[in-house]
C-alpha cells in the first residue's frame, strides 16, 4: 500500500484513535460544557418551572449522557455497537425534545404593545 492509504487506514483503526489525546480532550472540553450548561438548564427550570424549560433541560441532560457514553466508549466499558445505538437514539430524543419546547413556548410568545415596536413609517 502506498503511504498515504497507510495513514488514512490507519485513522480509521479505532485501537489508534481511542488513545488520542486530542479525543480524550474533546470529551473533557464536552463533558464540561455541556455539564455547566445542563446545571444552567436545571438552574433556570427550578426559577420558571415551566415545560418549555424543562424539556430544554432534559435535552441538554440528554448531551451530558451523550458525553458519558462517549468517555465509556473510548475507556472501552461501552461496545462501539451499543454506543452508535445510544447516541445517535439520544440525537433523535434531542431533537424532539427541542421540536416539542418549541411547539410548546410557540402558542405563548409575548407579542409587543403598540408602544414598544420601533416601525419606522
Amino acid at each position: 500500500m502506498t503511504p498515504d492509504v497507510t495513514l488514512a487506514l490507519s485513522m480509521l483503526c479505532w485501537d489508534e484513535v481511542r488513545h488520542s489525546p486530542f479525543l480524550h480532550g474533546v470529551l473533557l472540553l464536552a463533558g464540561t460544557g455541556t455539564t455547566v450548561l445542563f446545571l444552567l438548564g436545571v438552574s433556570a427550570y427550578y426559577r420558571r418551572r415551566s415545560t418549555t424549560y424543562l424539556l430544554i433541560t432534559l435535552a441538554l441532560g440528554a448531551l451530558v449522557v451523550r458525553t458519558i457514553v462517549g468517555t465509556g466508549t473510548v475507556l472501552g466499558i461501552v461496545p462501539m455497537g451499543l454506543h452508535h445505538l445510544v447516541e445517535h437514539g439520544l440525537d433523535v430524543v434531542i431533537a424532539a425534545l427541542l421540536l416539542c419546547a418549541i411547539y410548546a413556548n410557540g402558542s405563548s410568545l409575548e407579542q409587543p404593545a403598540d408602544g414598544d415596536r420601533n416601525d419606522r413609517r
